[in-house]
């Protein structure tokens, strides 16, 4: 009995906090408005609800968040919460990439590498993953390396291959 009760007061502080995060958020508080979409994407303090994450992160979005832009990005390329829709995953990844997000530039070339929703184009994923990996994109260095090895999208170069890849 003791340990429900305990584990009902940590449901209704977390309720408190959730509510305390959104009058802050709507405030204008850029600190509690991610605190509340990553709370809502990752399922925090709350059901995992990928449409509010969506909906917070979109205000931090269109203020020039890159973070939001990215995560915004990744649920409109995913079709978490929202109907998929690559137009605009593209405009907010694109947004976040052009203001050099290392994971906007990798989500990018993903994109590109793979043609999901746009014709398929090695050489812009190549660019986009170089750019990435110089900022130390761990997976888009790689995944670079891989390219290079391959010759997908860049000249065939083992050296580039093993620059990226050791």
């Amino acid at each position: 009995l003791l340990l429900a009760f305990a584990g009902g007061a940590a449901v209704a502080q977390d309720n408190i906090q959730i509510d305390d995060l959104k009058i802050r958020a709507e405030a204008g508080d850029k600190t509690a408005t991610r605190q509340i979409a990553e709370a809502y994407y990752l399922g925090k303090g709350v059901d995992q609800d990928f449409k509010q994450a969506a909906q917070w992160y979109e205000k931090l979005a269109k203020q020039g968040d890159v973070r939001a832009q990215t995560s915004l990005g990744l649920i409109y390329a995913r079709g978490y919460g929202v109907e998929k829709n690559m137009t605009l995953a593209l405009k907010w990844l694109n947004l976040a990439a052009i203001q050099r997000d290392p994971g906007a530039q990798y989500s990018l070339s993903t994109i590109y590498f793979i043609g999901d929703g746009i014709p398929q184009n090695y050489t812009e994923s190549a660019r986009l993953r170089k750019e990435a990996a110089t900022r130390g994109h761990v997976q888009a260095q790689a995944d670079l390396g891989r390219m290079y090895y391959e010759g997908k999208g860049v000249e065939k170069d083992l050296r580039q291959a093993y620059y990226w890849l050791a």
